[in-house]
C-alpha cells in the first residue's frame, strides 16, 4: 500500500470565548493557517489538490461552503477545492485520515486536513437553537431512535458522569487530572515547545500566541470550588474542556510529492481506525477503537512513545489509560483540552500538530492519537516520527 506522510503542522494559539480571537472570522482563521502551511513547507500553492475542512457547528459565519471560504481566504489559487466535514468533535482527525486516504489511493497527492472552530462567533448548538426556537422539527434524535435506546437525551455530560463511575473515578481524581493539565501547559508554554507550533494571529496590541486557557495559578482549592454541572455530580467547568477559538491544519502528501516538491516528511502515518459504539455513554468508545487500532498495525501500548487522548471531560482520558494499562507519564504530556480549550472541529489536527512536535522534540518514535466524539464514534491514528 502506497505511504501518506505529514510534512507540516500548524495551529493558532487557542482563544477564549470572547477573547483574543473573537475579532477573526472563521474563515480567515482558517485562511491564515492555509498559509502558514503553504509558506513553512515551501510547497507551490497550485499543488494542493484538495483541502478538507472539519467544522462541527456549520451555522452562521461558518456556513455555506465553510472550507471552500477558508481556501478563498487564503493565498490558495482560486483552483483549489474544498470540503467541509462533521464527525463531531473528531471533524478535523477525520480530515487527516480522509486526507491520508486519499493519498494512500493515488487519487490525490497533496492535500490540507484542517480543522476551524470559533466557538465565540458561532456558539455550539446554536445550529440547532434556532431551528428549535422556530419550531422547525423536533430535534435530531428521531422516536425510532430514541425507541431503540430508550431516550432522546443523548447527552456528553451525562457520559462521562457515568464513565467516571463506570471506572472507579471520583471528583478528586478528576480535579487531579485538570490541575495536571493546566501544570503540563504552564510548563510547555514557558519552556517554549508551543513555539514553532504556533501561528501568530494579529490582534489589537500585537500578536496573539499564547493560549488563553492556561492557568498557571491553578490549585486543587480552586478547582474544587467551581459548581458541579449537575447536583450529585462529579464533572464541572474546572474538570471538562475550555470552549476555544482556534484552528489547525495538517500537510498530507504522497511519496510522489515528497521528490517532486522536495519535501522533508516529519511522520508516517501508520494507521487509520474509526469505530462506533454505545451513544448513551458515548465518551468511551476511544477504548474499544484504540485496541482495534492496535492490533490492526500489529503494535502494543507499549510500543507508544507518546498518547494525545482529548480531554473533552477528565474521565475520558483517566478511563483510557486504566482500561489499556498506559503509561500516564507519556499521556498529554503538554497539557490538554482542558487547559488549552477544545475547539471542536478544529481539535483533531491541533492534537495532531501537538503530537507530532512532541514526538521530534523528545526524539521519540510513535504516537497515538484518539477523540472521543458525539454519537459514541472515536478515531485513532497512530503515527511515526521521521
Amino acid at each position: 500500500m502506497a505511504e501518506a506522510y505529514i510534512v507540516e503542522t500548524a495551529r493558532v494559539a487557542g482563544g477564549r470565548r470572547g477573547g483574543a480571537l473573537a475579532g477573526w472570522h472563521p474563515a480567515d482563521i482558517g485562511g491564515e493557517v492555509i498559509n502558514a502551511l503553504v509558506d513553512r513547507s515551501g510547497i507551490d500553492p497550485a499543488a494542493v489538490d484538495d483541502v478538507i475542512v472539519g467544522c462541527v457547528t456549520q451555522a452562521g459565519e461558518q456556513a455555506f461552503a465553510f472550507g471552500r471560504n477558508c481556501v478563498l481566504a487564503s493565498n490558495l489559487p482560486q483552483s483549489v477545492p474544498a470540503v467541509t466535514i462533521d464527525r463531531q468533535c473528531g471533524s478535523s482527525q477525520q480530515s487527516v485520515q480522509f486526507a491520508a486516504q486519499a493519498v494512500m489511493s493515488g487519487t490525490q497527492d497533496v492535500v490540507i486536513a484542517m480543522g476551524v472552530e470559533s466557538m465565540t462567533r458561532v456558539p455550539m448548538f446554536s445550529n440547532l437553537k434556532f431551528h428549535m426556537k422556530e419550531g422547525l422539527g423536533e430535534g435530531p434524535f428521531s422516536d425510532r431512535i430514541g425507541a431503540r435506546y430508550g431516550t432522546k437525551d443523548f447527552s456528553q455530560f451525562k457520559g462521562a458522569e457515568m464513565i467516571a463511575r463506570k471506572y472507579g473515578f471520583d471528583r478528586d481524581d478528576l480535579d487531579a487530572f485538570a490541575l495536571d493539565s493546566h501544570r503540563r501547559a504552564t510548563a510547555a508554554t514557558q519552556s517554549g515547545a508551543f513555539d514553532t507550533e504556533i501561528v501568530p494571529l494579529a490582534i489589537d496590541g500585537g500578536l496573539h500566541t499564547t493560549d488563553e486557557g492556561i492557568r498557571p495559578d491553578a490549585s486543587m482549592k480552586g478547582i474544587g470550588s467551581v459548581k458541579l454541572l449537575e447536583e450529585g455530580g462529579m464533572i464541572s467547568a474546572a474538570n471538562a474542556s475550555q470552549i476555544c477559538d482556534g484552528a489547525a491544519g495538517v500537510l498530507v502528501v504522497s511519496e510522489a510529492a515528497l521528490k517532486t516538491y522536495n519535501l522533508t516528511p516529519k511522520a508516517r502515518i501508520v494507521t487509520l481506525t474509526v469505530t462506533g459504539g454505545d451513544p448513551v455513554i458515548m465518551l468511551e468508545e476511544p477504548i474499544p477503537a484504540t485496541k482495534r487500532a492496535l492490533e490492526r498495525s500489529g503494535m502494543t501500548i507499549d510500543d507508544i512513545d507518546l498518547y494525545e487522548v482529548n480531554e473533552a471531560f477528565a474521565p475520558v482520558p483517566l478511563a483510557w489509560l486504566k482500561a489499556l494499562d498506559a503509561d500516564p507519564a507519556k499521556l498529554n504530556v503538554n497539557g490538554g483540552a482542558i487547559s488549552l480549550g477544545h475547539p471542536l472541529g478544529a481539535s483533531g489536527a491541533k492534537l495532531m500538530t501537538t503530537l507530532v512536535h512532541a514526538l521530534h522534540a523528545r526524539g521519540k518514535t510513535y504516537g497515538l492519537q484518539t477523540m472521543c466524539e458525539g454519537g459514541g464514534i472515536a478515531n485513532v491514528t497512530i503515527l511515526e516520527a521521521v
